[in-house]
């Protein structure tokens, strides 16, 4: 069964969309499940996300996860929103099935994803942020 919050987001989701000339993007799939979120951040000179976008092609979960992530991030630091994790982004949904945990940790791999695109791109080195990995499931092995 799902929150109240995860059915609102997910049937008015927020923040969908792409960014044109994104200071950021950032896309992660798992191939198990067939879900794809793609973020998108435009931050300013200060590092702080201005705006936040997504495209998540994926289960309602996936749709819901995407929208409280962006939403999330919106207005925070980059070292803030690094800080942003996927049991975060489940507070905010209150809760997840068990089953669909792993849409929230594709959300928070997009963050880190769109923040890793931002540093490659200012040439910055953001503290505790590594190298996005090809597929969530990697983070498993």
């Amino acid at each position: 069964m799902y929150s109240e919050k995860v059915m609102d987001h997910f049937e008015n989701p927020r923040n969908v969309g792409e960014i044109q000339n994104a200071s950021g993007v950032g896309t992660v799939g798992n191939a198990k499940c067939g879900d794809i979120m793609r973020m998108y951040f435009q931050i300013d000179e200060n590092k702080i996300i201005q705006d936040a976008k997504f495209k998540t092609f994926g289960c309602g979960a996936a749709i819901a996860t995407s929208s409280m992530a962006t939403e999330l991030v919106k207005g925070k630091s980059v070292e803030e929103a690094l800080q942003v994790t996927n049991r975060a982004v489940m507070e905010a949904l209150d809760g997840l099935p068990p089953v669909k945990v792993h849409c929230s940790l594709l959300a928070e791999e997009a963050i880190h994803a769109a923040l890793w695109d931002y540093a490659q791109k200012e040439n910055l080195h953001i503290e505790g942020l590594q190298k996005p990995v090809e597929d969530i499931e990697e983070l498993h092995r």
